[in-house]
């Protein structure tokens, strides 16, 4: 039994396309179309390469596809779009159903967080008219207790303020949170967003008269913001400290509202763990707020939370309705990997000057502890926004400077932008204030004071820092690179970030690698048991 979740952009602004093949139970493979097209969130793209490499994973083709799930039952006839572009791309369309936005989001974090039982809750922009859902879930499937309208969402609140901050709508709001750290106590946005009993209210009256969001670099914010907040920011300018400050009421408003949405809803159900997909789910730190109230036991946070796991969650609801259940999810690497022959092609295509090492992970953490800057692409490809040390950026995290030098002359990217630390499992509670594992990148946590000096360069201006555990299990390859690290520095972690520069998707093929590589201040490129090094650096940042 084949299901092939989908997420297609049918409109120029619609994003995220993607797709996520399950076979008799097991998650066989999640591909996202930007990594192919080289194009940021992939807005109004087919996932005709999503799709091509889900089956090539499963050695398949679409004939062997029994069932196809996709979001959009709010939407008529879109099961006749996704027939026709199947059958115009592949020759054939198996049957397809339709599911709602919300629901395929809570699928995708139930049923791979092994919990038996648990509260689920699913909250972004909106999707099949809705910005949110409420739910319970066990062994019978989920059921949704209630839902919020499109004009009350938590996801448009921030985009609201991400524009006024001079952000791009719909793709910078993680730059809301990342500068919240910066700002301090004194703006007031209660009449923009309050939390209630029952969650929240958002005030429409700070949103243009066309809610939808048009053009996602057209202002989206209205002159009554304007007159409470004084004039926006303009894209490029100067950060002054009132944005700072705005950008720190924006994100404490935010917490407040999800902790009174999660209290309710543990007060409708009395669960105590707790499931959350959609887009606000990406906000790590209000994913930490949500893991210490008392109520709390356990929480999963879909690692591809906003709209790139919706297809996975398609193909996890319809797996389930089958009755072939995937529970827990095993890890995140589930793109496409490359041979030898396809990267040493590519190497020789480009014209690369390279060595092949027995090693690859002792000589990186050599290089790491040298002061250079690594980009690493191994095996294959993670799913969600956040590399998870397949295609990533390694650097040494003792480095004071090492976090603007990243920023500056490798992502070209806001100079106040954190990076995140992968940590050994098993000695992340030695470092950072949690018992809990983070797999994912999905929360962040205090960073323990007697180790902010020495993870200097991922430790944020809050103290805190937005964790991602390794273990030899799931990761072996990354997991012993970080084992060098530590024997050579006594520092168990390492300073990783996507493999991209500004404005661009993560890397996925290894000519993309390369074109990356040639394009920014990177010192050395690893590529499975290949290295390729920059002549001519100089390297000055030794510890």
């Amino acid at each position: 039994m084949i299901v092939l979740g989908l997420q297609s952009g049918f409109t120029i602004d619609e994003h995220d396309p993607g797709a996520a093949l399950i076979r008799d139970g097991e998650l066989i493979s999640v591909c996202e179309e930007e990594r192919f097209v080289g194009v940021k969130n992939a807005k109004g793209h087919l996932p005709i390469n999503s799709i091509k490499a889900c089956l090539k994973e499963a050695q398949a083709t679409i004939y062997d596809v029994d069932l196809i799930i996709h979001p959009g039952d709010s939407f008529q006839n879109l099961p006749e779009h996704v027939d026709g572009y199947l059958k115009h791309y592949f020759h054939h369309a198996p049957p397809i159903q339709t599911i709602n936005h919300q629901l395929a989001h809570l699928a995708s974090a139930y049923y791979h967080s092994a919990f038996d039982e648990a509260m689920c809750l699913s909250y972004d922009g909106y999707g099949d008219q809705l910005s949110a859902a409420l739910a319970s879930a066990n062994a019978a499937g989920i059921q949704i207790l209630e839902t919020q309208p499109a004009s009350n969402s938590l996801g448009v609140f921030y985009s609201l303020m991400t524009s006024y901050l001079g952000f791009t709508v719909d793709r910078d709001e993680y730059k809301v949170m990342g500068l919240s750290a910066y700002g301090k106590e004194g703006v007031d946005i209660q009449d923009i967003l309050a939390p209630t009993k029952q969650g929240y209210i958002f005030n429409q009256d700070y949103l243009p008269v066309d809610h939808a969001i048009r053009n996602i670099y057209e202002p989206f914010y209205t002159e009554k913001l304007t007159s409470l907040l004084g004039p926006p920011r303009i894209p490029g300018s100067a950060m002054t400290q009132h944005y700072k400050d705005v950008a720190y009421a924006s994100q404490k408003q935010l917490e407040a509202c999800a902790i009174a949405l999660v209290t309710y809803l543990h007060q409708k159900t009395g669960l105590r763990k707790l499931c959350i997909a959609g887009g606000v789910g990406l906000n790590c730190n209000v994913n930490y707020r949500l893991s210490q109230l008392d109520f709390i036991d356990e929480i999963f946070i879909q690692p591809a939370a906003s709209d790139r796991g919706i297809a996975l969650g398609c193909a996890l609801y319809g797996s389930q309705q089958q009755g072939k259940v995937v529970k827990g999810l095993d890890n995140a690497f589930k793109g496409p990997s490359y041979s030898a022959d396809q990267i040493a092609n590519a190497l020789q295509l480009t014209g690369s000057v390279y060595r092949e090492v027995d090693s690859p992970t002792s000589l990186a953490a050599q290089m790491l502890a040298e002061g250079k800057i690594l980009a690493w692409h191994q095996g294959r490809s993670e799913f969600g926004p956040r590399a998870l040390g397949h295609r990533s950026i390694l650097a040494d995290p003792r480095h004071p400077d090492m976090k603007d030098e990243v920023n500056l002359r490798i992502k070209f990217r806001e100079e106040f932008r954190p990076f995140a630390p992968s940590v050994l499992s098993h000695r992340a509670a030695d470092l950072f204030e949690t018992e809990s594992l983070s797999p994912y990148m999905t929360v962040s946590y205090p960073v323990k004071p007697a180790w902010r000096d020495q993870l200097g360069a991922v430790t944020h201006v809050d103290g805190t820092s937005r964790i991602q555990t390794v273990d030899p299990q799931s990761d072996p390859i990354y997991h012993q690179l970080i084992v060098e690290f530590e024997r050579l520095t006594g520092v168990p972690a390492v300073l990783n970030t996507s493999f991209n520069v500004r404005s661009q998707p993560i890397v996925e093929t290894p000519l993309q690698a390369l074109a990356t590589f040639a394009s920014s201040g990177l010192d050395v490129l690893f590529m499975d048991h290949f290295v390729i090094e920059k002549s001519g650096r100089s390297i000055s940042r030794k510890i």
